[in-house]
């Protein structure tokens, strides 16, 4: 005999009988409520009413589309209502009018295409903050980790395999783009003194 102070959902033979509905619905208050559809408190919403959409309101009033905004192909039209304070432009703006124009929202190629023109786009303003004068400073937090005991905090971490690859990640970048504007540099140098 099995001790009865085990859960009968751990032994092999079920001791108890399954209760009815009728005891069910005695015991347990509201047990069975959407057993019987017009007793479910959402039944109405799941009837169809071909003469109707279930909309409470009209089609609203359409914005006016200055620029032509990027939509994805699996819908017919704008919505309504839209942002547009971040307007696409430049090659950023190309590359994301691609992605919706080209690609369904289902597909990789439209969220990889997204992606890669947020990249351009946020090295679009590095290079901007350049020509401004007051260039971006890369923040790869290398200076605190060595004056601020970052290194003495990261002891024990799960990921410590991983945290030599935090500085590349970050800067590696800014030293590739120095490396390389100092290549284009050095190239242009030389050819104008030939």
């Amino acid at each position: 005999m099995t001790d009865p102070a085990i859960p009968s959902a751990y032994v092999r033979d079920k001791r108890t009988p399954t209760e009815t509905r009728e005891q069910l619905r005695a015991r347990i208050p509201g047990w069975g409520a959407d057993l019987d559809p017009a007793d479910r408190p959402s039944h109405p919403r799941l009837q169809y009413a071909p003469d109707t959409t279930g909309a409470h309101w009209d089609f609203p009033e359409r914005q006016p589309e200055k620029e032509p905004r990027e939509r994805s192909i699996e819908h017919a039209f704008l919505t309504p209502v839209f942002g547009t304070a971040q307007p696409l432009r430049g090659l950023s703006g190309a590359i994301r009018k691609l992605a919706y124009r080209r690609f369904s929202e289902g597909r990789l190629a439209h969220w990889l295409l997204l992606i890669v023109g947020d990249r351009v786009d946020a090295w679009g303003s590095h290079l901007r903050s350049f020509a401004s004068g007051r260039p971006d400073v890369p923040a790869t937090g290398l200076r605190s980790e060595l004056t601020r005991g970052g290194l003495r905090s990261r002891r024990g971490r799960s990921d410590a395999r991983h945290q030599v690859l935090d500085p590349v990640l970050v800067a590696g970048p800014w030293v590739a783009a120095a490396a390389v504007t100092w290549t284009g540099v050095r190239r242009l140098v030389r050819a104008l003194r030939r």
